[in-house]
């Protein structure tokens, strides 16, 4: 069983960034049950914004982790696990997958977006089901590669909700360029996802296509943002290092 949960994990591993396409199936059908009546221009504009703040709150989670990982950890590498040390501090002190943490934390703002208490429920059930095996099969990697070390850090750390004490101070400083090349694309899909799903909604609700002030200002102003980041790293150093 054990040497199964781990096959099926290091399989996932190779495959968890195609998890948001299996979602888009789910959130379209939910797309029609959407009902604003009930709610005033007010409460949908505060709910949209509690929705966002869930997005950023989940980023934030992945930017503090990223920011103060050791180099060849935390990555986006597909066809293996990859870890020269252990992290052990900062949030990492708190919690052992906070990037998986910082991933349920942007899908479930997402999904709160649409109103739709069951699409919340299943998006947390299958994020459950396919993250569950991903993090045994890191965790087997580290528990054969670095033995009591991992062993002793894994007792005294929650998985996949942070604790409330034990925090170390990071052993590594900050990367704002680390941070900044690989969290773009992330920070751009929400804008864009969030963005749609806004349009989507009044469109079904309006039977008219409406593009609200703020949602245009976020969605030129986020394009401009991860335009200028990817040419700074196609076309220069400026991102290097880190």
């Amino acid at each position: 069983m054990r040497e199964e949960m781990e096959r099926e994990g290091n399989w996932l591993f190779r495959w968890r960034s195609f998890l948001p396409l299996l979602m888009i199936g789910m959130v379209v059908a939910a797309l029609p049950s959407i009902d604003h009546s009930c709610h005033s221009e007010r409460s949908h504009c505060v709910w949209e914004g509690v929705s966002l703040l869930i997005c950023l709150l989940g980023l934030a989670v992945r930017i503090v982790a990223i920011g103060h990982a050791a180099k060849c950890t935390s990555g986006r590498n597909t066809k293996k696990q990859v870890a020269d040390c252990l992290n052990t501090t900062g949030i990492y002190s708190l919690v052992r997958h906070p990037l998986y943490l910082g991933n349920y934390l942007i899908w479930i703002g997402l999904t709160v977006f649409i109103h739709t208490w069951w699409l919340t429920l299943i998006c947390t059930l299958a994020f459950w089901l396919y993250y569950e095996r991903i993090m045994f099969a890191e965790e087997e990697f580290l528990r054969g590669k670095f033995g009591d070390e991992y062993l002793e850090w894994a007792g005294r750390t929650p998985a996949f909700l942070p604790g409330v004490s034990g925090y170390l101070k990071p052993i590594n400083p900050f990367s704002g360029r680390v941070v900044v090349r690989r969290e773009v694309d992330g920070f751009y899909a929400i804008v864009v996802v969030a963005t749609l799903l806004e349009l989507v909604s009044d469109l079904t609700q309006k039977h008219h296509l409406e593009v609200d002030r703020f949602w245009l200002i976020l969605f030129l102003g986020g394009t401009l943002i991860w335009a200028t980041i990817k040419f700074l790293k196609k076309r220069t150093q400026v991102l290097a290092g880190g």
